[in-house]
C-alpha cells in the first residue's frame, strides 16, 4: 500500500468519535499547560500515564500527541501578552511578540503565531507521513549491533542536549541505567539489585518513575521558588485579525520556519529551542524592515512559532521509526507506548499500522482544532494565569498521587513515587537534568538485550560492534557528540583565560 492509502486509513481511524474526543482533550490540556509557565507537556503526559493505563492505546497516544502540539501552541500566548514564555521554545517569540502587544498589536501577533503554527504543523505532519516509511525501510536492515550502536547514540545525544553540562547529563543517564538493572535478568533469570524486596522483582515501574521525576519533582522545584511578583498582562487592543500587510510579511516566514524547524526537531540533540533561534536570526537577516526587530517585527513572531511547531512533528520521526526520543516529552511518550506493551520502531509499522497511521493522521485534525481553540478563546486562556499557584501545585501533587495509586494500588509503589520525587527535586536544585534518567530507564534494558545478542552471535568478540559499517558510523557519531562539546568548552575556557591574562598585562 502507498503512503496515501495508509494516511487515508489513518484518517478514518482518527475520525472515529472517541478518537476525536481524545484529540480534543489532548489539545485543550496542551494549550492550558502551554499557557501556564513552568508546567510543560512532559509533566502533563507524565501525570496522565497512570490515569490512562486501562484506556484504549490508540486514543491515549492521540491524546498525548495532542498535548504535545497544544503545549507548543499555548506557549506563545503568555510570551506575547505576559512576556513570560510558557515553554522554553517560546522564549524567542517573547522578543518581538510582547513588543507588538505593548504597541497595541497583540491581536495580529497572536494571529500570526496561531496561523503559523497551523501551517507549520500541517506541512511537517505531512512530511512525517512521507519520510517515516523510508526510515523504517532503512531500520529494517538493523541487527543487534546496529541497534546497540543506535541506543548508544541516543544515550550520548540526550545526555549532551539536556542540562548545563555533558557531565551532569551523563550522571543522570547512569542513574537511569543503574535503575534499569533492577529486577529479574531476562537472559539468566537471576535477581539483580532487588535486595530481597518482592516488589522490585519486576523492575522499577516506568510510569511511576515518570510521574515522580516530572510531576512530583518539577512541581516541588517550581513551588520552592516562592511567589514571584505578578507580571502585567497586556490587553488585546483592536482587531485580532491580521491586515493584508501582515499576511504579506508573515507567509514566507511561516514556510522558512517550517523548513528550519522540522529537520532540527528530527535530529538527536536537536530541540525546538535551536530551531526557533535559527529562524529568528534568519528572519532578521532577510527582513526588509530590520529596524523593526527589537521593536515588534511580525516576522520575528511568525518564523520562530512555525519552527517551534514544525520541530514537534520532527521529534516524532525518530520516536516512531526508531524508538528514540529527542525531547523530554518524547521520552514520556515512549513510556506511554511501553505502558501498552508497544515498542516504537520499524516493526510497529508492520504490526500496528492502524495505530501508527491513526496517530499521524490525528495530528492533522489536532492542528485544525488548535487553530479554532487559540484565536477565539484567547481571553479564556489568559484567565488561567489568575489561578493561585498554591492551588495549582497542590492539585498536581494530589492528582499525581491518586493516579499512581489507581494504576498500582501498592504502599510500596506510593513510597517509590515520593522517594523518587524528592530525588528529582534534589537533582533540579543542583541542575541535573531529569530526562536522561527516564531515557536510561526505558532504553537501558533494550540496549543490554541487543548488546548481549550481538556478543552471543560473535561468541564474545567485542570487535563485532565495529565491523558493521552502520554500527561503526553510529558509534563514531556518538563519540563525536560526546567529545566535541567538551573540546569547545575547553577551548572557550582557554580563550577566556587568555583574554584575562592579556587584560592584566
Amino acid at each position: 500500500m502507498s503512503t496515501f492509502e495508509f494516511l487515508l486509513q489513518g484518517l478514518v481511524s482518527a475520525m472515529e468519535p472517541m478518537n476525536l474526543f481524545y484529540a480534543l482533550i489532548g489539545v485543550t490540556l496542551g494549550t492550558m499547560v502551554g499557557v501556564l509557565p513552568g508546567i510543560g507537556p512532559a509533566t502533563t503526559v507524565a501525570l496522565l500515564l497512570p490515569v490512562t493505563y486501562q484506556l484504549d492505546a490508540t486514543g491515549s497516544l492521540i491524546m498525548f500527541a495532542g498535548i504535545y502540539y497544544g503545549g507548543m501552541y499555548g506557549g506563545s500566548t503568555t510570551s506575547i501578552l505576559l512576556n513570560t514564555p510558557g515553554e522554553s521554545a517560546s522564549i524567542v517569540t517573547a522578543l518581538e511578540g510582547n513588543k507588538m502587544a505593548r504597541a497595541g498589536r497583540g491581536g495580529p501577533a497572536l494571529a500570526t503565531a496561531a496561523i503559523g503554527s497551523f501551517v507549520a504543523g500541517l506541512i511537517a505532519t505531512l512530511a512525517l507521513a512521507f519520510i517515516a516509511p523510508y526510515i523504517v525501510k532503512l531500520a529494517l536492515v538493523f541487527g543487534p549491533r546496529e541497534y546497540f550502536a543506535l541506543m548508544v547514540l541516543a544515550f550520548v545525544t540526550v545526555s549532551s542536549a539536556f542540562g548545563s553540562s555533558t557531565l551532569r547529563g551523563l550522571t543522570s543517564l547512569f542513574i537511569g541505567l543503574a535503575l534499569s538493572l533492577v529486577g529479574i535478568d531476562q537472559l539468566t533469570g537471576q535477581n539483580r539489585l532487588s535486595f530481597g524486596v518482592p516488589d522490585l522483582l519486576d523492575g522499577i515501574e516506568v510510569t511511576t518513575m515518570a510521574v515522580a521525576m516530572f510531576a512530583i519533582g518539577e512541581t516541588l522545584y517550581i513551588a520552592a521558588q516562592g511567589e514571584a511578583a505578578p507580571d502585567k498582562i497586556e490587553a488585546i487592543r483592536g482587531s485580532v485579525w491580521m491586515t493584508a500587510q501582515d499576511w504579506k510579511r508573515s507567509w514566507k516566514a511561516w514556510l522558512r520556519g517550517t523548513v528550519i524547524g522540522f529537520p532540527i526537531g528530527a535530529m538527536p540533540a536537536g530541540g525546538a529551542e535551536i530551531g526557533t533561534f535559527l529562524s529568528y536570526a534568519t528572519e532578521k537577516r532577510l527582513s526588509k524592515h530590520p529596524e523593526e526587530f527589537g521593536n515588534g517585527a511580525i516576522e520575528g513572531v511568525a518564523g520562530p512559532e512555525a519552527a517551534n511547531n514544525a520541530s514537534a512533528a520532527g521529534t516524532l520521526v525518530p520516536l516512531l521509526t526508531l524508538g528514540l526520543p529527542t525531547s523530554a516529552t518524547a521520552a514520556i511518550m515512549l513510556a506511554g507506548f511501553q505502558q501498552y506493551g508497544l515498542q516504537p520502531g520499524p516493526l510497529l509499522f508492520a504490526t500496528n499500522p492502524q495505530l501508527v497511521w491513526g496517530l499521524i493522521a490525528s495530528l492533522l485534525i489536532a492542528n485544525l482544532m488548535l487553530l479554532v481553540l487559540n484565536l477565539p478563546l484567547v481571553g479564556l486562556w489568559v484567565k488561567l494565569l489568575t489561578i493561585p499557584k498554591p492551588w495549582l501545585y497542590a492539585g498536581i501533587l494530589v492528582f499525581a498521587t491518586l493516579g499512581t495509586i489507581g494504576a498500582n494500588p501498592s504502599v510500596f509503589e506510593l513510597g517509590m513515587l515520593l522517594v523518587f520525587g524528592l530525588v528529582a527535586y534534589i537533582m533540579r536544585v543542583f541542575d541535573y537534568p531529569i530526562a536522561p534518567v527516564i531515557v536510561g530507564l526505558i532504553l537501558g534494558p533494550l540496549a543490554e538485550q541487543q548488546l548481549r545478542r550481538a556478543l552471543a552471535i560473535s561468541q564474545g568478540d567485542v570487535t563485532v560492534l565495529f565491523t558493521s559499517p552502520i554500527a561503526a558510523v553510529l558509534l563514531s557519531v556518538a563519540a563525536l557528540a560526546l567529545i566535541l562539546p567538551l573540546v569547545l568548552r575547553a577551548r572557550g575556557r582557554g580563550d577566556a583565560l587568555s583574554q584575562m591574562a592579556a587584560s592584566e598585562d
